[in-house]
């Protein structure tokens, strides 16, 4: 099983909270918001996003990772969260 599954219930939450947080951006961007107030929502929006990546990142670390006994798929995955990282780090 994957541990996102397993993990839904405490991810879900994360999820619906960044999708009201863009819902809120788009809304005042269709009315005439202040430039603080939109930088702040984006700025919510990432901090929401980077806690959901840093949630999920942590799952996969252990379970895919951490638990791996074959030292050449360890090092597979290792090279992949180097790659997912590396593009949400630009």
């Amino acid at each position: 099983m994957s541990h996102v599954i397993h993990d839904a219930p405490r991810l879900t939450p994360r999820v619906k909270r960044l999708k009201g947080q863009v819902a809120a951006l788009e809304k005042a961007l269709a009315g005439e918001p202040e430039c603080l107030a939109v930088l702040t929502q984006i700025a919510a929006i990432r901090g929401a996003a980077q806690s959901l990546l840093l949630e999920v990142l942590e799952g996969h670390m252990q379970s895919h990772v951490a638990e791996e006994k074959n030292p050449a798929a360890r090092r597979a995955e290792v090279a992949a969260v180097n790659k997912i990282l590396r593009s949400y780090l630009k």
